[in-house]
């Protein structure tokens, strides 16, 4: 054994020893580093040990040294090594840190990893650790509108309202349009999805028209009524809600969640309005389409029917989008659910304000 290295078996250890040899689940690597102390504990010499392991003498050395340090376990361990690469100082990651925070010298709107690293005088891969580190991403980009509207906070309150407790006897339904919706065919037939494959779809297409879908979702129950009009002017909207109002049972009160376009203000809707005073419209605030619950059937149905449909004409497209409401009438349906605290909401909002105002 090596001199400076010297150790005596007890007999709790070379029960365990024996039982990692033993096992036929150990990994070799833990059955020969077992094999290494056994031996050395009976004491056999290290040419001995080496001819029976087929391991280097400093091998056996290191494992003889490290169940003196450690013991058993430590042989069922491997030490980490130091990082090939030094770590780069402090005040360095402070800089690279600073200049990411303001913009770039040159005509760029955003930093990116080579010029950060030419800057900066280090590798890529450094600059890519040290904004991972500190939750930097120059290149991403989160749109935003906070709402100028006034009555912001009673308009809010209104609709979550009637989202969290909807009146007894009423229907409450989420109403918007989707405009200009395209029929586009392909130039070139694609290919269909299998394994090792994605489908395939040609970058270009042809037009063959555009629909308005307008839509209502029902809040208690999700289910949605659906229509497809070559416009959406007030005329639309008001033959919609007249099949509206041939839809839902009479003797229940309607109460609708709409945005703040144009149409939906006409003087002929008004008029309409006063003609039929079971209906009460509930204006969302401006900049506010996330607050109309429709909004998410609409993104339900661009996913998964139109951002990869293929339309050879418009009565197809509008065939396709018909089809689409009533299969997710009968699977998805589901009453809508509204999670978010409006306290939240309005004090993210007052948030967005304030630095807006530091920064202006």
């Amino acid at each position: 054994m090596r001199s400076g290295i010297s150790f005596e078996l007890s007999a709790g250890d070379r029960q365990r020893l024996r039982a990692i040899v033993a096992d036929p689940k150990s990994p070799q690597k833990h059955v020969w580093r077992a094999r290494i102390v056994l031996l050395s504990g009976a004491c056999v010499g290290t040419s001995s040990i080496m001819a029976k392991t087929g391991k280097s003498k400093t091998c056996v050395w290191r494992w003889q040294e490290r169940f003196m340090t450690d013991g058993v376990d430590g042989l069922l361990r491997d030490k980490s090594r130091p990082p090939g690469i030094a770590p780069i100082a402090a005040d360095r990651t402070a800089e690279i840190v600073r200049l990411t925070l303001e913009p770039p010298p040159h005509e760029a709107t955003h930093w990116t990893l080579r010029a950060m690293a030419k800057v900066a005088g280090v590798a890529a891969s450094t600059v890519q650790s040290i904004w991972k580190a500190h939750g930097l991403a120059p290149h991403r980009w989160q749109n935003f509108k906070l709402s100028n509207d006034p009555a912001f906070v009673d308009k809010l309150t209104d609709i979550v309202g009637l989202y969290v407790a909807p009146p007894a006897h009423a229907v409450v339904l989420s109403i918007d349009e989707k405009s200009q919706i395209q029929a586009l065919d392909r130039t070139q037939p694609g290919l269909p999805l299998k394994k090792g494959r994605g489908a395939t779809m040609t970058h270009d297409y042809k037009r063959n028209g555009t629909t308005t879908l307008f839509a209502a979702l029902n809040v208690l129950d999700g289910t949605v009524i659906g229509q497809n009009m070559s416009r959406h002017r007030h005329q639309e909207f008001i033959r919609f809600l007249n099949r509206i109002e041939r839809e839902v049972p009479a003797g229940k009160d309607i109460h609708v969640v709409l945005d703040n376009y144009a149409a939906h203000k006409k003087d002929k809707v008004r008029a309409w309005l006063a003609r039929h005073p079971r209906w009460t419209f509930h204006f969302t605030p401006t900049s506010s389409s996330w607050l109309n619950a429709v909004e998410g059937f609409f993104a339900k149905l661009t996913g998964r029917r139109l951002k990869h449909g293929v339309f050879h004409s418009l009565v197809d497209l509008q065939a396709a989008i018909n089809r689409f409401i009533a299969d997710y009438n009968v699977r998805d349906a589901k009453p809508f659910i509204w999670k978010a605290d409006p306290d939240d909401i309005i004090a993210a909002r007052n948030r967005g304000f304030q630095m807006l105002e530091s920064i202006h």
